[in-house]
């Protein structure tokens, strides 16, 4: 599990790919320090396993549903990366609860600027990831925690402090660019919840779930 708090900024240092399968050769120093062999990092919000370590930098594989789900394929010798270690038990938790499992890809309508703050507008290649993005909601872009300002028919925006702005990719990101975006977990366990039994593929699961709008009401959930 991770919280969406950038470490810092690694390097790409090579690709070796074959097909729809990659090994990324990252460039770090922080994260250095205690990882392992078998560590998960995030990487642009991505969960892989640090595969090798050498002298500052670490090597991850990409198998082929992360490859086609995620941007990590876009990346090429010398792209930026945000980096995060998985949250140590008894550490600070100061973003929200990520996985590292990517819902989608956006893109990047627009930047501008707000006064102190960047706004960035970002389009989701599924319109159904909309039904967990909401207002004030915590949604993950590129591996760093969030809050959604606001949402439209096919967008919606984030807005960036400087110094989130300044210590992660974004900084590099503009109009056009692609980025990965995982929405909120809480969010999707509920629908899960609430459609469990109703979905294609789910006819032997022992029926639907008995949890309803009016179930949730009755017990002061909404």
């Amino acid at each position: 599990m991770f919280t969406g708090l950038i470490e810092e900024v690694g390097i790409l240092r090579s690709v070796t790919s074959g097909g729809e399968m990659m090994v990324l050769n990252i460039g770090a120093s922080l994260i250095m320090g205690d990882l392992k062999i078998g560590d998960s990092v995030a990487v642009n919000g991505v969960c892989l396993t640090a595969t090798s370590l050498g002298d500052h930098h670490f090597t991850v594989d990409v198998m082929p549903e992360t490859y086609r789900n995620s941007t990590l394929k876009e990346l090429r010798t010398g792209s930026k990366m945000n980096l995060e270690r998985a949250m140590a038990a008894g550490g600070r938790f100061g973003g929200h609860i990520v996985q590292g499992h990517v819902d989608g890809t956006g893109e990047i309508r627009s930047v501008r600027r707000d006064q102190n703050a960047v706004v960035f507008e970002i389009a989701p290649d599924r319109k159904s990831l909309f039904k967990f993005i909401i207002p004030k909601g915590s949604i993950t872009i590129d591996g760093i925690s969030l809050t959604v300002v606001k949402t439209e028919a096919a967008t919606f925006t984030v807005s960036i402090i400087p110094h989130t702005l300044g210590e992660t990719v974004l900084a590099h990101k503009r109009a056009g660019d692609r980025v990965n975006i995982e929405c909120d977990v809480l969010g999707k366990y509920v629908d899960h919840l609430l459609h469990y039994g109703s979905r294609a593929g789910n006819e032997d699961d022992g029926g639907s779930s008995k949890i309803s709008h009016d179930f949730l009401a009755a017990n002061g959930f909404v």
